[in-house]
């Protein structure tokens, strides 16, 4: 008899049908955010429409080739994990800066440029810091990266931050509609579909919207069908020190919150994220941040919107997030495809990304039900970080008064709250005069997970998941 070796979810290929639909699924969940930052940068520095519509082609383009590189991956490139990936809001406010104080769009591609290649000598260093994140740190992370995002479905169920209607009834009723069809499908649909929800939603959700005229399908027609981004499209790079200096702040914030992630992804996939593996997540980061220097778009990262999808479909393979970075590709090449997604209402993405996001959180409430809760140290731990990771989300404007540089890294709530639970866990479990000593056989160990009176082998099958 021949024996196989059992495929690993993650690197299991589902049928073709059902890549174009969990990988369109994954599309939708992350193309509001994935458009923002181009919209965000090129509005504040009032570029012409056609200029707008330039930085969102080639954004999308490069989140697609970005997606394929880390769950595909090459050499020591790629995580190999579900993960999409997005330009990074933690890069908005340095990119503003620099392009509207007389650097414009040459100066934020040589200092994205500069930023990517850090990123990529750096990704060893942050792969030996593997052991900062025990479950303790990784279930506050993820938890934090739950909570941060539900104000962004609050904006989308509102009708999208700005828009005139913000607010309105007919929005909140639209998102709720959604919502309902979500959670009507995950609960009584079968399997297959129940995969899907969120897109059947999305589908149901945006039929409802048009003829109640939540959306105009007039921008399609204007839109090109063929779109090609080239290289420097608007001009050479410029290098200044300080828009540099800059950008290697939001590098180190975005590798910070990409750890958490990666990290938050392996624990929903069963796949633990190693040293090694985290090392090839982060350079194919950098690699990405180099190509969006180069292809006239901004730092890439790993998209925490589409965590929550992960974990709320239960759909574990990277291939499946493959294909949603070649649809990706698709809507950069094809701008007319672009544009009927971009024609999705807010709440309708509102509606779903509640679940999706809410979800986020309870997986990380989940790897916290490892841990011993009963520790003073452990319970201050998670207290104070997601207290400090939910304070820049609930007050935006808390650290306007301090550096460029500590507002940077300190107003992504997912970097605050990763930042504060490293150093507390380095604190409490990693100095001598605190770790010291003959440990209590039935106390925590120290990385703060419960080790019970069998000599720890409980504990560590929960913690393995083995």
């Amino acid at each position: 008899m021949v024996s196989t070796t059992p495929v690993h979810p993650v690197d299991a290929v589902p049928p073709v049908r059902h890549l174009a639909a969990f990988g369109l699924q994954h599309v939708l969940a992350m193309y509001a955010g994935a458009v923002a930052v181009p919209l965000i940068v090129g509005g504040a520095m009032k570029l012409p429409p056609a200029d707008l519509a330039y930085l969102i082609t080639a954004d999308l383009l490069i989140c697609g080739v970005a997606t394929l590189v880390q769950c595909v991956g090459f050499w020591r490139f790629g995580v190999r994990l579900p993960v999409m990936q997005g330009c990074t809001f933690a890069a908005v406010s340095p990119m503003v800066l620099i392009g509207t104080t007389g650097g414009g769009l040459p100066a934020i591609y040589g200092s994205v440029i500069v930023a990517g290649l850090a990123i990529v000598l750096l990704a060893p260093v942050f792969g030996r810091l593997l052991r900062f994140f025990p479950p303790l740190v990784t279930g506050t992370v993820i938890l934090v990266i739950g909570v941060s995002l539900l104000p962004v479905a609050g904006d989308w169920v509102a009708g999208g931050a700005g828009a005139p209607d913000f607010g309105a009834p007919r929005n909140l009723a639209l998102a709720a509609f959604v919502l309902v069809v979500v959670l009507a499908v995950q609960g009584f649909a079968p399997a297959f579909l129940r995969r899907v929800a969120v897109l059947v939603g999305i589908a149901v959700g945006l039929a409802v919207s048009v003829p109640f005229g939540f959306t105009d399908f007039g921008q399609v027609a204007d839109a090109g069908w063929v779109g090609v981004s080239t290289p420097f499209h608007f001009g050479a790079p410029t290098f200044h020190a300080s828009a540099i200096v800059a950008m290697l702040v939001v590098a180190l914030v975005t590798m910070t919150e990409t750890t958490g992630d990666f990290i938050a992804v392996g624990e929903m996939t069963g796949r633990k994220v190693d040293a090694r593996t985290l090392s090839d997540g982060l350079r194919a980061d950098g690699l990405s941040t180099v190509l969006g220097g180069v292809f006239n778009t901004f730092p890439y990262t790993a998209f925490a919107q589409n965590v929550g999808l992960v974990g709320m479909t239960r759909v574990r393979s990277r291939w499946v997030v493959a294909a949603a970075g070649g649809i990706l590709v698709l809507l950069g090449l094809l701008p007319k495809l672009g544009a009927v997604v971009a024609a999705i209402p807010a709440p309708v993405l509102g509606g779903a990304g509640l679940v999706m996001f809410g979800t986020v959180a309870a997986s990380g409430l989940r790897t916290l039900a490892r841990v011993d809760l009963r520790d003073g140290d452990n319970l201050t731990l998670i207290a104070v970080s997601v207290a400090v990771g939910v304070l820049p989300v609930g007050v935006p404007t808390l650290y306007d008064g301090f550096p460029d540089w500590f507002r940077t890294v300190m107003h992504s709530g997912i970097s605050a709250g990763c930042l504060t639970a490293v150093v507390l866990n380095i604190l409490f479990h990693h100095l001598p005069s605190r770790a010291g000593g003959t440990p209590d056989p039935s106390g925590p160990r120290a990385d703060g997970v419960l080790v019970p009176e069998d000599g720890g082998q409980r504990a560590e099958t929960a913690r393995t998941g083995e």
